[in-house]
């Protein structure tokens, strides 16, 4: 039976994603910061393993990946998940202490999972594994007021390519998901309005969050020989291309 971890697993992307692996057949364990959300995404799945982890202390996240070799004996895939936003602000606007407390979950927890991940899957027998990051599309472009978020998009996209390239060697592929108005309830804002490039404030497309947790299983069920290097999946009218 594969294995895999879900940062952020309580809510949103997190949760749709882990039953869908459920769902699959995977074992599947549940991390996130408070015990009660991860709860109710397990849903009393026998297949599911709730792990308590603040993905920003280091030596909580070294704990979890330490059970994870414990009780399974391997991790097939991490999907590196967790993550936050800020109101849209100008930059010189917004809080110190906010930019930090997003750096600390979006760039700090980024790494500190990968770089558990990677140490597991490069030592486990057979090695090997996958890393599958939750980019934006604002890794690519960004959206009007989003300075905090978007520099810690670009700076998971740096990781996902170095991943990519460290972890030929030990059989670990790296591959990343760039979604773009998935109907969560972080996203709820935009079904009312949000700021757009030309300051606007407008309403956009939202999709269906069950097609980005479909498109992190198909990543994730690849053979290693085979990569999705970086995936768009997003509301297919909202203002992306084009945009900025």
């Amino acid at each position: 039976m594969q294995t895999i971890l879900i940062t952020g697993a309580g809510s949103g992307i997190g949760r749709a994603t882990a039953r869908a692996f459920l769902d699959a057949g995977w074992r599947v364990a549940l991390a996130g910061r408070r015990a009660g959300p991860l709860e109710e995404t397990a849903d009393g799945h026998e297949n599911a393993l709730v792990l308590p982890m603040d993905v920003t202390d280091a030596d909580a996240v070294a704990d979890g990946f330490a059970r994870i070799g414990a009780d399974w004996g391997r991790l097939d895939v991490l999907f590196n998940n967790a993550g936050i936003g800020l109101p849209s602000a100008m930059i010189d606007e917004i809080a110190v202490e906010d930019w930090r407390g997003l750096s600390a979950i979006n760039i700090d927890g980024m790494f500190l999972c990968a770089r558990a991940a990677f140490g597991l899957m490069r030592r486990q027998v057979p090695r090997g594994g996958r890393i599958i990051n939750n980019g934006s599309v604002s890794a690519h472009v960004p959206r009007y007021g989003s300075a905090p978020y978007t520099m810690s998009k670009h700076a998971v996209t740096g990781l996902t390519r170095a991943l990519s390239l460290d972890g030929r060697r030990f059989d670990i592929a790296c591959g990343q998901i760039d979604i773009g108005n998935a109907l969560t309830e972080m996203a709820q804002p935009m079904t009312r309005g949000v700021p757009q490039a030309d300051g606007r404030i407008a309403a956009e497309p939202v999709m269906d969050v069950a097609h980005v947790a479909a498109s992190v299983l198909h990543m994730a069920s690849l053979p290693l020989s085979a990569n999705v290097q970086f995936m768009t999946v997003m509301a297919s009218a909202m203002p992306y291309i084009g945009r900025g």
